[in-house]
């Protein structure tokens, strides 16, 4: 990706771009939206007016910039150096094997993580496990594709989780928010199903396979970085202000470690430790961050679905509360207590 600085009307801009499309527009290191203007043009408003942009020439390193329809002036676009592309050759030919072995990675992890959950608890129990986690992550990979970000697909960790893996980075708070919510969102999806399936069978598996998905789904909803619900609360207090952002999401690390300690949760100090480093590099980066905040409305329908999706799972784990069965009842115990 480049990035090209350049001053028009005493204010300072910078475009990103990357494989001849211009991704983001900068004025004073405030992300400016990109809307089409005709073919070949984008445009961006700004206090004085409006800033055209001609992409057509990205290919031969040349962008065009105009304000208000008038004269073309052309940038040069900074070119690679033909000694670093060759001094990548290597590299990329590695790349490449890495890739085409990216499946075998993948069935070995997730045999891995299924002989893991069989040998602690159970081949059932291990069953339904994998199967919510890769419900869970490929709600994940769908709402990468809806926004046509490219996705190398969905990796089981062994006794951590799942993660979905994408090849492409995020332009807006607001991708950041939806990909995050569809995972839990697809969860609930199959907590719902279970429960169908419960009733119409009476076989218990379906509404441990309901709640075990809704416990799994609350968890990664915590406002806490690098959960979903983390990336929920900081796409949200981040495009408020960047101090509020800090602040909000220091406070998720502090309940997080409260609740560490609490009910002993080793794994989730790993969890905050990474969180607060990606704290730090998002506070770091808040003067040239390329992602478009949310607007108003976007920040409060943000936080509805965020709160229905809770509400949703709850709702499930209320469901058996009261089952004669202990592990139907048990979750609904721990969150109440």
């Amino acid at each position: 990706m480049t990035r090209i600085e350049f001053t028009i009307l005493d204010q300072n801009f910078s475009v990103l771009v990357s494989n001849a499309q211009l991704m983001q527009v900068f004025c004073e290191q405030q992300a400016l939206p990109i809307e089409v203007h005709s073919q070949g043009v984008v445009k961006s408003r700004i206090t004085q007016g409006e800033l055209q942009f001609d992409v057509t020439q990205l290919a031969q390193q040349q962008l065009g910039i105009s304000v208000d329809g008038q004269q073309w002036q052309w940038l040069e676009l900074p070119t690679t150096p033909t000694e670093r592309k060759k001094n990548f050759i290597g590299l990329a030919a590695l790349g490449f094997k890495l890739v085409k072995s990216a499946n075998v990675i993948k069935a070995a992890l997730a045999g891995a993580s299924i002989a893991g959950y069989a040998w602690l608890f159970s081949w059932q129990f291990a069953l339904m496990l994998v199967a919510c986690l890769v419900v869970h992550e490929y709600g994940h990979v769908r709402a990468m594709q809806y926004f046509k970000i490219k996705t190398k697909g969905i990796y089981l960790i062994p006794f951590v989780g799942g993660l979905a893996v994408s090849d492409d980075k995020i332009t807006t708070r607001w991708q950041d928010v939806v990909i995050s919510l569809m995972g839990p969102a697809f969860g609930l999806i199959t907590s719902v199903f279970g429960v169908v399936l419960y009733y119409a069978t009476e076989l218990e598996i379906f509404a441990a396979v309901a709640v075990l998905s809704a416990l799994l789904n609350l968890f990664n909803l915590l406002p806490i970085l690098p959960l979903d619900g983390g990336h929920v609360l900081k796409s949200i207090s981040f495009s408020m202000r960047s101090w509020v952002g800090l602040l909000v999401c220091m406070a998720g690390v502090g309940f997080g470690l409260w609740l560490s300690y609490t009910f002993g949760l080793m794994l989730l100090v790993f969890f905050l430790f990474v969180g607060s480093l990606e704290i730090l590099f998002e506070w770091r980066a808040r003067h040239a961050s390329h992602l478009l905040p949310l607007d108003r409305y976007g920040q409060v329908f943000s936080a509805v679905m965020y709160i229905l999706v809770v509400a949703g799972h709850i709702a499930v784990m209320m469901h058996f509360a009261d089952s004669e069965n202990v592990i139907l009842s048990l979750p609904m115990k721990v969150l109440s207590s």
